[in-house]
């Protein structure tokens, strides 16, 4: 390598140790929790949509509801682990996910496949929204941690798309 590019051990692990720090007292282990908690709640809801769909479209519905719950659960680890390698500490909870989550309350009981697939689409919608609205500012932060929410929105929004067509 060239000298001019590489640093010293001692000044690379400093840099890291001051952005873990920074990650466990401030904004971006609070905006990662605001990502956390909207996963997981997606998560659940999605599951709970999944028992409860019912009519024409059921299966078609039923497996979708599957890749949402899949994404959801899959990218709400993977946001708490990057908490914790920056010595964050994630609060998956649920009396945290109930009164943190930016997502509406599903109702109880069987609800038909089209309306089942626009209310998940819609709370998916709402995730993204909390993703796209956490970028910039955990981007300022932690690149490498921006990568992953640009992750999750691509995921989610292919989830989003699926649904949506199936709401029709």
């Amino acid at each position: 390598m060239t000298a001019g590019l590489t640093r010293p051990r001692h000044a690379t692990r400093r840099l890291e140790s001051d952005r873990a720090r920074a990650a466990a007292s401030g904004g971006l282990q609070a905006n990662l929790q605001a990502a956390l908690v909207d996963l997981i709640e997606l998560e659940l809801q999605a599951k709970h949509a999944h028992w409860n769909v019912v009519g024409a479209d059921f299966k078609a519905v039923h497996e979708l509801l599957d890749t949402v719950v899949d994404t959801a659960r899959s990218g709400g680890d993977t946001i708490a682990e990057r908490m914790r390698a920056l010595q964050a500490v994630p609060d998956g909870r649920s009396t945290t996910v109930a009164s943190a989550t930016h997502l509406p309350p599903m109702t109880a009981g069987p609800a038909q496949a089209g309306e089942t697939a626009r209310t998940v689409a819609g709370r998916i919608a709402t995730a993204v929204g909390t993703l796209r609205a956490i970028r910039d500012a955990v981007d300022a932060e932690d690149p490498s941690t921006t990568d992953l929410l640009h992750g999750l929105v691509i995921d989610l929004e292919k989830d989003l798309w699926m649904l949506a067509a199936a709401a029709q």
